[in-house]
């Protein structure tokens, strides 16, 4: 009798089922070197997490990891269980940094499979999932709801019926979860090199950050490394040089976090 293959396809359109849920493998506990690559990725300065003294005067037990690196680490461990055959990552919606999380902290991740329709042209269609991260066992640390256009096993396969989630527009108390830890005793406007502060800011107010970044190849890919991304659009640019974009596509994670 032959046995079941083990090599790790990922799932396909067909393969999700509304009101799945997917506990997401390899737990990864964080520390002060993930902070520190991460700064070198991206070149992130905001004192909070470079500084100890400055977080403490926030009443931070210490410097937390910057909220998107942990974003990273929770997105990543989805990757294998959603969208290991990913056409393009289509959105966001409702995402909730919930607590700080600290170097020596465990993060785990699951998501629950909320919806799905299929595209006009049958060969891929649109999966919604909500994707909660965990610190140890069950405490909350973020949760954010995306969509993603996932290939079909087989296009003449027949489309399911059509359930599209209704989405959160906006967050609500995105304060909530910070305001009782934070206390501001002791706050170092000088550790900032910024001399604007919330007063300063004016709704409609426009920006214009002068500073662009070419995004390199090797920087990509150490971040597709970092946090076990291994979705097959950005690593193998032999198989994605004959996909509809012509070669690999950069993590848009990547891309936010450069923004």
């Amino acid at each position: 009798m032959m046995s079941e293959s083990k090599a790790r396809q990922g799932r396909f359109f067909e393969d999700f089922t509304i009101g799945a849920v997917m506990r997401h493998a390899v737990p990864r506990t964080v520390t002060t070197g993930d902070a520190a690559v991460y700064q070198g990725l991206f070149g992130s300065r905001f004192p909070l997490h470079c500084a100890a003294p400055f977080a403490k005067g926030l009443g931070y037990p210490d410097a937390p990891l910057d909220d998107l690196l942990t974003f990273h680490i929770i997105f990543g461990k989805s990757v294998p269980d959603i969208s290991l055959n990913a056409v393009a990552n289509l959105g966001y919606a409702g995402g909730r940094f919930l607590k700080p999380v600290f170097p020596g902290d465990t993060l785990r991740a699951e998501s629950d499979v909320i919806g799905k329709r299929e595209v006009s042209a049958g060969d891929s269609g649109a999966v919604y999932v909500k994707t909660t991260g965990y610190r140890g066992e069950d405490e909350k640390i973020l949760e954010f709801y995306r969509w993603v256009l996932v290939k079909k096993r087989d296009k003449s396969a027949p489309a399911p019926e059509a359930v599209i989630p209704d989405l959160p527009a906006q967050v609500d108390n995105p304060l909530s979860a910070y305001e009782a830890c934070l206390t501001f005793s002791d706050y170092d406007s000088r550790a900032t090199g910024e001399k604007f502060a919330f007063e300063d800011y004016a709704e409609g107010e426009v920006i214009d950050h002068i500073n662009g970044v070419t995004v390199e190849e090797a920087d990509h890919m150490a971040a597709t490394r970092l946090y076990h991304n291994t979705a097959k659009l950005h690593f193998n640019a032999h198989t994605e040089k004959d996909g509809r974009f012509g070669g690999r596509l950069i993590y848009g994670g990547h891309v936010i976090s450069l923004a």
